[in-house]
């Protein structure tokens, strides 16, 4: 039984201000597996409080300073990598595989792209006899979700450290675990006290009181645009810099070039990794509408080798995060079913033997409408829909037919015609014949997917200010 019943606030591990805690329950047993403690508004007030008298001291550190520390946090994670892998299949239920080769990895992936970005960054450019110099934003408040725990963390962490901000951190409350080890190993690498601050919390209560904080100078959330549009307005009132990366539903371009029951094959497996809790998965497969029974072949067959169970079988995927998870996308799968969407795999229930855990049966749609709420609600879940289309101009059509822009991607033979296709996609990210993850390419959406970047160069100048210094560069 895990228990984090303090926070790490000003280098120390604290007590809370009140005594709160909430069970964490394992979703692939539905058992009670540790306990964590509950913050409130003093708790976030105490937080803030440690970043701001640690931030004059870390914001005028030499870059070789912040490499060296970025440098220690790095070796510690790694001592730590196989702790933090088993406490994301804990907390929220990632096969030990996805754990062990993604999930725990991506955090130290992150760190060091940052390293690598911090080693020639530009702070300083000359513009004729003015001098343009950036700057460390201040305070930051990072408010993150439970799917892609350390993830998420990690492309907000790495570049504010990087660039010298101090930060209070909010895990989600679902998933805190992992999050308690990365304090620990900030802790063990030396990071200065107060630069990073952790107080686990509600969205409701310790997310609220840090976008709303005057102290706090700007935040960085990840999680649902409903969520997103709170933080953003609780930080209106203090007019504080808000970086959001939010919900999607990514449309996926079979264009009739392309290899299509290899194309689709592997659009079914992308949705369905980490049991389709990730905010970019290519959700909606767009096939030529006079392939779309050949299209269905393909992903029936394709879902049907997907292996559901505990994340200790090396299966697949494992649960869905929650009983309220699970709820919601049973009830999409339903309304699905109601509103004419065919259905070709899965379905509502658990899948065949668990009759325990928050198991999602792979499921896909064909024949789907983009009118109808599975095309046009995040499910989040392992839940692929199928949508015919006409041409390339109708496919474009439907593709940028959402309220969403996060990624989008391309399957096709003609590098140009996708290259083509790509350009008229609303989406911040594309991706064309399944590449490789770029770590240093910038991630974030358009529309209601959020704003800001993350990942590589691009995160640093989220948590910078621009000052023009004129007459800098002036004859004697």
């Amino acid at each position: 039984m895990r228990e984090h019943l303090s926070f790490y606030i000003g280098g120390a591990w604290v007590a809370p201000r009140r005594e709160a805690a909430i069970d964490v329950v394992d979703p692939s047993t539905e058992a009670v597996v540790g306990r964590v403690a509950m913050g409130g508004v003093e708790d976030v007030d105490a937080a803030v409080h440690a970043a701001r008298m640690a931030f004059p001291a870390w914001s005028t550190t030499s870059r070789e300073e912040r490499l060296s520390v970025l440098e220690r946090v790095l070796a510690e994670y790694g001592h730590r990598m196989g702790d933090v892998a088993a406490a994301i299949t804990a907390e929220m239920g990632a096969p030990t595989t996805l754990a062990l080769r993604a999930q725990a990895p991506i955090a130290a992936a992150h760190l060091q792209t940052a390293i690598e970005v911090l080693r020639d960054y530009p702070f300083e450019e000359a513009r004729g006899s003015t001098r343009i110099l950036k700057e460390p934003i201040g305070v930051c408040g990072f408010i993150t979700p439970w799917n892609w725990p350390m993830n998420q963390i990690m492309c907000k962490v790495a570049p504010a450290l990087a660039v010298g901000c101090t930060m209070v951190l909010k895990p989600s409350e679902i998933a805190p675990f992992s999050a308690q080890i990365l304090a620990e190993v900030m802790d063990a690498a030396g990071v200065p006290a107060g630069v990073f601050n952790l107080v686990y919390g509600d969205g409701a209560t310790v997310g609220a009181a840090i976008a709303a904080h005057p102290g706090v100078d700007m935040v960085s959330f990840t999680g649902s645009t409903r969520a997103g549009v709170q933080v953003a307005k609780a930080a209106a009132d203090t007019v504080k810099r808000v970086a959001q990366e939010l919900g999607g539903k990514s449309p996926n371009i079979i264009l009739d070039d392309a290899d299509l029951p290899r194309a689709v094959a592997s659009g079914v497996k992308q949705v369905m990794i980490n049991s389709g809790q990730s905010c970019n998965a290519p959700t909606r497969m767009l096939v030529p509408q006079a392939r779309m029974e050949e299209a269905v072949a393909a992903a029936q067959a394709a879902a049907q080798k997907i292996t559901v169970g505990p994340p200790s079988a090396d299966n697949h995927i494992g649960p869905v995060v929650s009983q309220a998870q699970w709820s919601k996308i049973q009830g999409l799968i339903e309304r699905g079913m109601e509103e004419g969407a065919v259905l070709i795999a899965g379905g509502p229930g658990r899948p065949a033997g668990l009759d325990k855990g928050w198991y999602v049966r792979p499921t896909v749609f064909a024949h789907v409408k983009n009118d109808m709420a599975v095309a046009r609600e995040e499910i989040f879940g392992p839940v692929l829909v199928i949508l015919g289309y006409a041409d390339e101009d109708d496919a474009v059509r439907i593709a940028n037919d959402t309220p969403y822009g996060l990624s989008a991607y391309i399957s096709g033979s003609d590098l140009n015609r996708a290259r083509r296709v790509a350009a008229r996609l609303r989406a911040g990210q594309v991706n064309i014949n399944h590449a490789a993850i770029d770590r240093h390419a910038p991630f974030g959406g358009y529309k209601q997917s959020g704003n800001g970047r993350e990942w590589g160069e691009h995160a640093f100048g989220e948590f910078l200010e621009i000052k023009a210094v004129l007459g800098y560069d002036q004859a004697a």
